[in-house]
């Protein structure tokens, strides 16, 4: 069978092998990631010349900012023919950034109580450098977290990484037990964030599908550009939206066209265009009628007529953007009015009529993007743990799952180091109203 089908040949075989009564899979509508290579459709351009183009600068590693060790390598005999050979002519320097070895350190922390009349009770310092009665300090807790919440390592590989890599002899149960300790003390800050995003001037938001304990759950995402909240809930409903912003939201909300987003008020709403746009695609592989073709061109031209429009906001006269804006609403008005014979056209003007005060939202507003790429995004993270987990066990590994990558998420929008942010957090947690002090005493090596 040849590699290069085209993707009217490959539905043409498919429709007649579904004639014929043959069960196949490979429908014009299968996603990408599910259909065999051979049977996919040739690239349609050529690939990028690998490297950078001819006469701009070459790209490197930056010349570290500190030295710790510097070493001389000379020679007095040719390596090569064991020559002897003179004086120095040249010389270069190489560096070289190397992972020291890694010793666990070791800390015994002496907790001194003290009797309090007022409490009428024995009082004493706080530690804050490990969860109470855990023998993990905190910063092992929140790196193997971001490694497995974050980055995605399983707990078996963080399990090895920690004793080969570190040095820590840790089990899976005690590792994800300490993981459940941290995320119930970081809850406080997980609900702040929740009322963050709440107030919020633009907010896109997505879901996508999820396990606990096999049992298909949902990830919902709720993001702006330097916060995302998420939450793991078994439904997909509006509740879950009203749960999270509420019956009323100040802000303008950014969507895909799932039903559940219509349950709650807004300043205003704006679709997102790829969304359409991918709908037209699974559609031309599905019809070809007259209808259909004359449709599909309005739409997609007032689509990126809108774009092309919005790009321009700040370069355009006011009246001049005015007087377009104007002309594409006229557009889409005329277009969801003329009846079509075509029943995917008229599924997609049944589809714009419902949100038709939704699709040119962003003509309107500064920092309004006609697209919910930015929630996307924010999935990616998740999707790279689904693959290679099986998401989630219990609910409490969900809630703790939720917590933990809405803390690392929202400090890598933010430009923060993940593991210092949580750490932080942590130990402002951990070390609440105590005025106790903390005196560290150098223990000397044994001779």
């Amino acid at each position: 069978m040849s590699a290069i089908i085209s993707l009217g040949e490959k539905a043409r075989r498919w429709e007649t092998l579904q004639a014929q009564g043959t069960n196949t899979a490979i429908s014009p509508t299968t996603p990408s990631g599910m259909q065999p290579v051979y049977l996919k459709s040739p690239p349609k351009r050529r690939a990028k010349t690998p490297g950078r183009k001819a006469g701009h600068l070459g790209a490197h590693r930056p010349v570290p900012a500190h030295i710790d060790e510097a070493r001389e390598h000379t020679l007095t005999h040719c390596p090569r023919c064991d020559s002897q050979v003179g004086a120095s002519i040249r010389q270069h320097t190489r560096y070289i950034e190397e992972i020291p070895p890694v010793v666990p350190h070791v800390s015994a922390h002496t907790v001194h109580g003290y009797w309090c009349g007022t409490c009428q009770k024995i009082v004493s310092a706080t530690v804050s450098a490990a969860l109470p009665r855990c023998t993990l300090g905190l910063r092992f807790v929140v790196y193997t977290a971001w490694l497995h919440y974050f980055v995605g390592v399983s707990v078996g590989n963080c399990v090895k990484i920690a004793h080969r890599s570190l040095g820590f002899t840790v089990s899976p149960g005690g590792l994800t037990l300490a993981w459940k300790n941290l995320a119930a003390r970081l809850e406080g800050d997980y609900d702040a964030l929740l009322q963050n995003i709440r107030t919020r001037a633009v907010l896109h938001a997505d879901e996508t599908g999820w396990r606990i304990n096999g049992v298909t759950c949902w990830l919902w995402a709720f993001a702006t550009a330097q916060h995302c909240y998420y939450l793991i809930d078994p439904h997909r409903s509006s509740e879950v939206v009203k749960r999270v912003l509420g019956t009323l939201f100040p802000g303008i909300l950014i969507t895909d066209f799932w039903g559940a987003y219509n349950a709650i008020e807004t300043l205003a709403k704006q679709k997102c265009y790829f969304h359409l746009f991918t709908e037209l695609v699974k559609v031309d592989k599905l019809t070809a009628s007259r209808s259909w073709r004359h449709f599909r061109k309005k739409l997609a031209r007032l689509l990126k007529d809108a774009v092309r429009l919005g790009a321009t906001r700040h370069t355009l006269a006011p009246p001049c953007y005015a007087r377009r804006k104007a002309k594409l609403h006229r557009r889409l008005d005329q277009l969801i009015a003329i009846p079509r014979k075509d029943p995917h056209a008229r599924r997609l003007i049944k589809r714009l009529r419902r949100h038709r005060h939704e699709m040119l939202t962003f003509l309107d507003y500064d920092g309004v993007s006609p697209y919910n790429n930015h929630a996307e995004q924010q999935m990616r993270v998740a999707v790279h743990t689904r693959k290679v987990s099986q998401q989630n066990r219990s609910i409490e590994g969900a809630k703790t799952h939720a917590i933990f990558l809405s803390h690392f998420r929202t400090a890598d929008l933010q430009k923060l180091n993940p593991i210092d942010t949580v750490m932080q957090l942590a130990q402002t947690t951990l070390q609440g109203k105590s005025t106790g002090s903390t005196h560290t005493i150098p223990l000397k090596k044994a001779a």
